[in-house]
């Protein structure tokens, strides 16, 4: 009886492990139609995406091109699989499905170069016990914390700490610069004062929320509001931001509800987005380390730059000559205290956080990363520092490498880019 039931025990384990549901990215081995769209590039990017490679003098290539129609359409046509997310930088497709079911694909298309999935332990590689490679439980929301001549107001020292207002006096406030911000949301954009410069002008080039699969952007959460604000926002007298007449694309990559891996594919979708419609700078106050499910964390080894996807995707999003600006992350007092992805990336600029003093904040994450680089690149003010509120449409304080990421995206950002590339 005891040997019937521990038969038993084990078969339906066996059935839940096999049935459960993972996260899988398929890698293609090529672009059948590589040569045609490098022949005709209008039909993948936009021409200012093209005049920027130009004036850049950086060539086209094969990860310009879109992921080929039929590899896709013959994956998501698969019974049991659903195609979540794409990235022609990758030639990758984001699935969901069981186990067996992604596994069976390889042998199925002769056109696929590899599986990766979600859960490191399933794809079968040596495992590393060093106490680096251990995971440190620091899940948690990563909302839930944060909160020509200018009168800056409220917002003077974090202008003043970067010099942005003499950048400003000498006409660099973002004119001609289109800025991607993906975030979580923009609750109010659409109807708060302190974005009324931005309306009035058709600065708001358009955005998208990658999440939901809607063109509704302002929509899901307050965080990206108060992002923007940190680079758009004006209220005469009281508020300017970095880069109060710059342009946006405003793209929702992060699920509030829910922390997956798919945000990191979502992400990447959303920089190719930006890159095809001519971008000059991404700002990204997210990151990534730990999930819902456990078994899909990373560890310290992973923040090497080259592992997780969103990291290996913004390396090549710089790569195309956009500037990619992202928060180091909030977790310089936590046991974790380590950088997040995309952070560790080498080509991202990475942001920490100091208080009006120049001293470093105690919540801003540190450096190195898993391979030995130096991080965060740089630091701007980001402990209590000023925001537009979403709902009151006030400046108001608030914590996070989140914000110093976008004083520093609008203003230095600007002055790489207005000086060595204008």
């Amino acid at each position: 009886m005891r040997t019937n039931l521990l038969f038993l025990l084990i078969f339906l384990w066996s059935h839940i492990i096999h049935s459960q549901i993972e996260d899988a990215w398929i890698f293609f081995k090529d672009k059948p139609e590589v040569d045609t769209y490098l022949s005709y590039p209008i039909a993948m990017l936009s021409q200012r995406a093209i005049d920027r490679r130009n004036r850049l003098q950086i060539s086209l290539d094969e990860k310009d091109v879109p992921i080929d129609v039929t590899y896709y359409n013959q994956i998501n046509a698969t019974a049991g699989i659903t195609v979540k997310a794409r990235s022609k930088w990758l030639n990758a497709l984001h699935v969901r499905g069981t186990k067996e079911t992604i596994a069976a694909l390889l042998p199925a298309f002769d056109f696929i170069e590899s599986i990766e999935y979600a859960d490191k332990r399933l794809n079968r590689v040596a495992v590393d016990n060093s106490t680096k490679n251990k995971f440190i439980n620091n899940h948690q929301n990563k909302f839930k914390a944060l909160q020509t001549e200018f009168d800056y107001g409220m917002s003077s020292t974090q202008i003043k700490m970067l010099n942005a207002d003499y950048l400003h006096r000498e006409g660099y406030t973002g004119e001609g610069m289109h800025i991607a911000v993906i975030d979580g949301g923009f609750l109010n954009v659409e109807t708060l004062p302190a974005f009324q410069r931005l309306r009035d002008q058709n600065k708001i080039l358009g955005g998208y929320d990658f999440v939901n699969r809607s063109p509704n952007f302002y929509s899901a959460h307050s965080h990206g509001t108060h992002v923007l604000s940190n680079i758009a926002g004006y209220i005469e007298n009281e508020f300017v931001g970095t880069a109060p007449d710059a342009s946006f694309y405003l793209f929702i990559t992060e699920d509030i509800l829910n922390e997956t891996p798919l945000e990191e594919s979502l992400w990447v979708e959303a920089a190719e987005r930006a890159d095809s419609l001519g971008v000059d700078v991404i700002n990204t106050s997210l990151g990534y380390t730990t999930f819902d499910n456990r078994n899909y964390s990373h560890t310290y080894n992973d923040l090497d730059g080259k592992t997780t996807f969103i990291s290996r995707g913004a390396e090549i999003g710089a790569s195309r000559g956009m500037l990619l600006v992202t928060s180091a992350g909030n977790s310089g007092s936590s046991a974790w205290k380590y950088l997040s992805a995309p952070a560790d990336a080498a080509a991202v600029f990475t942001v920490g956080a100091v208080n009006a003093s120049e001293n470093m904040a105690q919540f801003s994450s540190y450096g190195p990363t898993a391979d030995g680089r130096v991080k965060p690149d740089v630091v701007a003010h980001g402990e209590n520092v000023f925001v537009v509120n979403y709902n009151s449409g006030e400046p108001s304080r608030a914590n996070g490498t989140s914000f110093s990421s976008p004083v520093m995206a609008g203003g230095g950002a600007f002055f790489f880019w207005g000086f060595f590339f204008f």
